[in-house]
């Protein structure tokens, strides 16, 4: 569902008129046009947002740091460490990059650390003029952030294939790169939102019952198979419902499965939604 917003719609064009005169990347994003950046940016955000600009400074009970963005890009404080990824500060050098100005507070928190000390301190300043203007920041460069995205599927990729047995390594790249040029941008969609969505498949602590569900799982799955989406989505099914079976039953992951089936459904065009 494209977001709806006049003034969102203004600015979006400058910036996707703006990414002409940007260096491509290498790798999936040869293949990707600004409008298509454009698409995968607001399918991004309303798979993990439901296309809610409040959602876009987040940060969620039970956990140690916020998440920004249509990527909910994550943002420690200095000196703390945890075992997810922090992805927010490395958007902001990104934005530069890309001639984005961020606001002079920004700038200065992106080479320290998250400026909110906790999360309830984080949700009394939601309606501040800070955050207003970083929600306002981060609506306006979906975009780019999808272009971001992109970026780093590029480089887990690599590792990904190198993560294969010796004898599984060609077909792998082969699988992911034919993916790749698939009815652009759903092959594109398909990769980047799944590796977004439940990771690469290579961490070993990403498990249950010695199975992981990534990317790398998904990918694993059709080694043997015809490339196109429909086997796709059938394999990444298939890989998060045998999380399912295998979770904690204290974890009664079986309420997530039509959402993440839904989910799943996302990355066929329109005239071919079946996974079955």
């Amino acid at each position: 569902m494209p977001v709806n917003s006049s003034r969102f719609n203004r600015i979006l064009r400058v910036l996707v008129t703006s990414s002409l005169f940007f260096p491509a990347l290498t790798g999936i994003s040869a293949e990707l046009s600004p409008s298509h950046y454009t698409w995968l940016g607001e399918q991004i955000f309303r798979n993990e947002c439901n296309s809610r600009t409040s959602c876009l400074t987040s940060w969620n009970a039970g956990e140690d740091f916020p998440s920004l963005g249509i990527g909910h890009f994550i943002w420690y404080q200095k000196g703390q460490e945890e075992i997810f990824e922090e992805t927010f500060p490395a958007l902001l050098t990104f934005f530069g990059d890309k001639g984005i100005v961020l606001p002079e507070w920004l700038k200065a928190s992106a080479a320290a650390e998250n400026p909110w000390r906790d999360r309830d301190s984080f949700n009394q300043a939601q309606q501040s003029g800070r955050m207003k203007k970083l929600r306002d920041l981060l609506l306006l460069t979906a975009p780019l952030q999808a272009e971001f995205i992109v970026h780093r599927f590029n480089i887990t990729r690599d590792r990904i294939v190198s993560s294969f047995e010796s004898a599984e390594q060609a077909r792998a790249r082969q699988v992911i790169d034919q993916l790749a040029t698939i009815q652009p941008p759903y092959g594109q969609y398909a990769l980047i939102d799944y590796l977004h969505f439940k990771g690469s498949g290579l961490n070993p602590a990403e498990n249950y019952q010695g199975t992981g569900w990534g990317l790398k799982q998904v990918i694993k799955a059709m080694l043997g198979q015809q490339v196109s989406l429909e086997t796709f989505a059938r394999a990444a099914t298939a890989v998060l419902d045998q999380r399912i079976e295998n979770a904690p039953p204290a974890r009664d992951e079986s309420r997530w499965q039509a959402g993440w089936h839904n989910r799943i459904k996302t990355y066929l065009p329109p005239e071919a939604v079946s996974v079955n």
